[in-house]
């Protein structure tokens, strides 16, 4: 079994050796500067774990990881783009540094490449694998439109929506991560579906804890400046909440803080202000619980000895309490 600390140094190496140090430098460039700047590896250290958990070969497992690794990060360059962010990962992101039409261009490339990495996994696996690789990337976009649309909508956003949103948009690429390591360490059906639903519930409550981080988090730690999701309107497990707890003015008063000019900073504490004042945050800490239970109850019931569990649920206790 391999130890967590070893799944990311090779994941690290490999996506050192990706060999986008080559001409035209304005497309490939911005590639290298978004992988080579960290970023916790989840999709890929989950998929290689998996496959190690059910006995497969990590390092045959290694064109599929890093192929949902540069497919994760091509969401991020065009997701910065929409969501006009400043930083990502403590940098200024790519659309900032070069330009919104340099991040597109690159994400595409990105996307291209994702699919001529996976080509590379054992050939008998393969179709199993586009067949996954392929719904999970059906399913980000679906989630990223759901999620522009509720920037539209007001305090009709129910919770119910929001979290079909962030299935698609986080957790399904989680859970297809998952399962693509399942595939290839040869599981039967019944465990892919397991580990599928391990990765659902696990990616709900990872993108709960994210919208608390946005709002309360540390941007020494998470990576990115808080506050982005009030600056740009977003529905989050927050918000909504927020709305489903106060009363006609207590919404009134929160939609003026979200349209204010306020500077991001001011606008921040304010809003905050009203989430304490009726238990925003530690409403999202249960969900965020629940998710994080339900997934590692999942991991439970599959039938595999303890010890091949390790680096999945160490990598998952580490990532919930990213707050602490």
């Amino acid at each position: 079994m391999y130890s967590l600390e070893t799944l990311l140094a090779m994941c690290d190496d490999s996506i050192r050796s990706l060999g986008y140090d080559r001409e035209p430098q304005l497309l490939y460039y911005p590639i290298k500067y978004t992988l080579d700047a960290g970023g916790k590896r989840l999709r890929p250290v989950i998929l290689l774990s998996v496959c190690d958990m059910f006995g497969g070969e990590v390092t045959s497992a290694m064109p599929a990881a890093m192929a949902v690794e540069v497919f994760h990060n091509f969401t991020l360059l065009h997701d910065d783009i929409m969501d006009n962010a400043p930083t990502r990962r403590g940098r200024p992101t790519v659309h900032k540094r070069w330009n919104s039409n340099v991040a597109i261009l690159s994400g595409d490339a990105m996307v291209i490449s994702s699919y001529d990495i996976l080509s590379q996994a054992p050939a008998d696996k393969l179709p199993r694998l586009l067949y996954d690789f392929t719904l999970l990337g059906k399913g980000v976009c679906e989630g990223q439109l759901y999620d522009m649309e509720f920037e539209k909508r007001g305090a009709d956003v129910t919770l119910d929506e929001y979290i079909e949103m962030i299935r698609l948009k986080t957790a399904v690429l989680i859970a297809g991560a998952a399962r693509m390591g399942a595939v290839l360490g040869g599981a039967d059906e019944e465990a892919c579906r397991r580990i599928y639903r391990f990765g659902t519930d696990f990616g709900l409550a990872f993108q709960i804890q994210d919208d608390l981080l946005d709002t309360y988090g540390d941007p020494d730690t998470f990576g990115k400046e808080i506050g982005g999701d009030i600056a740009e309107g977003k529905k989050t497990f927050l918000l909504i909440t927020a709305y489903n707890a106060l009363d006609e003015e207590g919404r009134r008063r929160l939609d003026a803080e979200l349209a204010s000019d306020l500077d991001r900073g001011e606008k921040l504490v304010r809003v905050r202000a009203i989430y304490d004042s009726v238990g925003v945050r530690e409403s999202a800490g249960r969900a965020i619980k629940h998710y994080y239970d339900k997934a590692m109850e999942m991991l439970d019931t599959i039938d595999r000895p303890e010890e091949s569990k390790s680096a999945l649920r160490e990598l998952a206790e580490k990532l919930i309490k990213r707050m602490n």
